[in-house]
């Protein structure tokens, strides 16, 4: 796992809490791929980096699609968004906090190949 000592993590019960939904509804984003979790010390969480105050990171849905299309695993898609990326000169998902989609999906689609 890609750097669980700077990660802080929400279980889905705490981002119903923190989202102000149901706990259906946060099982419906999961499903969606809005967000995706991986089993964290047996209990499935979400890093709270790919969640903002109101909901999902925006961007973060359209990448996560784009990784398992390439074939990675929810657990290799976390742990590529949480890791350090050397063409982005930083991690995934704070290259997509920053507003860099474009650039990142770029790279997330050439590691299929």
């Amino acid at each position: 796992m890609a750097a669980p000592d700077r990660t802080e993590w929400l279980t889905i019960p705490d981002l119903a809490e923190r989202l102000a939904l149901p706990l259906g509804k946060v099982r419906r984003l999961l499903q969606d791929r809005y967000l995706v979790a991986i089993r964290v010390d047996g209990v499935l969480r979400v890093p709270t980096e790919f969640v903002q105050d109101d909901g999902p990171l925006h961007d973060l849905r359209g990448t996560l699609i784009l990784l398992g299309d390439n074939g990675y695993t929810d657990e290799e898609a976390v742990d590529w968004l949480l890791g350090e990326d050397e063409v982005l000169g930083a991690r995934p998902i704070d290259a997509l906090r920053a507003g860099r989609k474009a650039e990142v999906r770029r790279v997330a689609q050439a590691l299929a190949f």
